[in-house]
């Protein structure tokens, strides 16, 4: 008698929190959610539109299960917290803070002298965050 593994390859973590989505998703119209959950490109097109006119962000409160699932299987669980990090873009991205989280201290400084290199780190990490985590889960794993 043989037995099936259901589990599924790689093993999906719990790397982004439905609740923090929701509460990205007040702020929708400006695509918060969507670059939380790593949709970036929609991300943009929702901070240029204001959420597809309001339609787009309506629509998504229902869509926000589905793209947290899909955050979850793409993106490395690990000791650096996605919703932390994402916190301390959001309220303290001009002076760091989140880079520090992360280890990196030089860039850290940078930020922190320079008010996240001018808003312009700070744009890039929102486009980035995700993919930074996940890079700095996988070296600390081994």
């Amino acid at each position: 008698m043989s037995m099936k593994a259901t589990a599924t390859y790689p093993p999906v973590g719990n790397t982004h929190s439905v609740v923090i989505g929701y509460l990205c998703w007040l702020l929708g119209f400006v695509g918060l959610h969507r670059f939380y959950y790593g949709k970036q490109i929609t991300g943009i097109i929702w901070a240029l539109t204001g959420g597809l006119f309001l339609i787009g962000w309506i629509i998504d409160l229902f869509l926000i299960p589905g793209m947290d699932e899909d955050a979850n299987r793409k993106y490395t669980d690990g000791p650096v917290d996605y919703s932390v990090g994402w916190a301390l873009l959001i309220f303290l991205g001009l002076f760091g803070v989140h880079r520090f989280y992360l280890g990196k201290w030089i860039t850290g400084i940078i930020w922190l002298c320079t008010g996240g290199l001018f808003g312009l780190g700070v744009l890039f990490d929102l486009v980035t965050l995700n993919e930074q985590i996940s890079e700095a889960n996988l070296e600390r794993r081994f």
